[in-house]
């Protein structure tokens, strides 16, 4: 089974390539929604969080209040880097045990997991192909602006925190320009589908 990391800077549109994908029957996980189970009320990975910044993150209820977090992780450099070291071994953790239990089923010849920072943490190196969503750094501050209602420095602020998007694009074996109509978009991803199932085909019959 073909292992396929997908990628891209804050609003590229990497999740609705995400959902597109899926439409065709490619399986993708969500490194967002992992990050999210990761923290639940009672979690050890909360636990953890709670005692290095504060229980100023944490909301009324005992949930991570993650507008909090973000706010003191995207102003500091050094608290984001904590942050993640706390994450990321357990988020690539729950995406080899998914990607595990889809080679074993058999379902699929490829399999896609979406993560924003798989390039900046390493995990990049983990997949047989990387596939990188790209548009303009203008097309994320609007998208930022429409969807998050971000202002400008808290937008410039976010993508500062990674890495720009004509360096990750120098580790993709696939790029997705996303710079048009959802229409456009639709249409590269129909390549795109059609490109991996193809590679992950060639890859099952030269393993067997």
């Amino acid at each position: 089974m073909l292992r396929v990391g997908l990628t891209g800077g804050i609003a590229s549109g990497k999740s609705t390539v995400s959902l597109l994908l899926k439409e065709k029957g490619i399986p993708v996980i969500d490194s967002d929604k992992i990050a999210r189970d990761l923290v639940q009320s009672g979690s050890e990975a909360l636990s953890e969080i709670a005692e290095a910044f504060g229980p100023g993150v944490l909301a009324a209820d005992g949930t991570l209040d993650r507008t909090r977090l973000g706010q003191i992780v995207f102003a500091d450099e050094s608290k984001r880097r904590e942050l993640e070291g706390m994450l990321h071994p357990r988020i690539m953790a729950a995406q080899d045990r998914w990607l595990e239990q889809m080679r074993a089923r058999g379902d699929s010849p490829v399999a896609v997991v979406d993560a924003a920072l798989m390039i900046e943490s390493g995990g990049w190196e983990r997949f047989d192909r990387i596939v990188v969503v790209d548009c303009d750094e203008s097309h994320q501050m609007a998208r930022l602006a429409e969807r998050e209602g971000m202002d400008e420095e808290t937008a410039r602020a976010r993508l500062a925190s990674q890495m720009p998007l004509p360096e990750k694009a120098k580790y993709a074996d696939r790029l997705v320009d996303n710079r048009g109509s959802l229409e456009d978009l639709k249409g590269r991803v129909d390549e795109l589908a059609a490109w991996l199932l193809d590679s992950g085909l060639a890859a099952r019959k030269k393993s067997d």
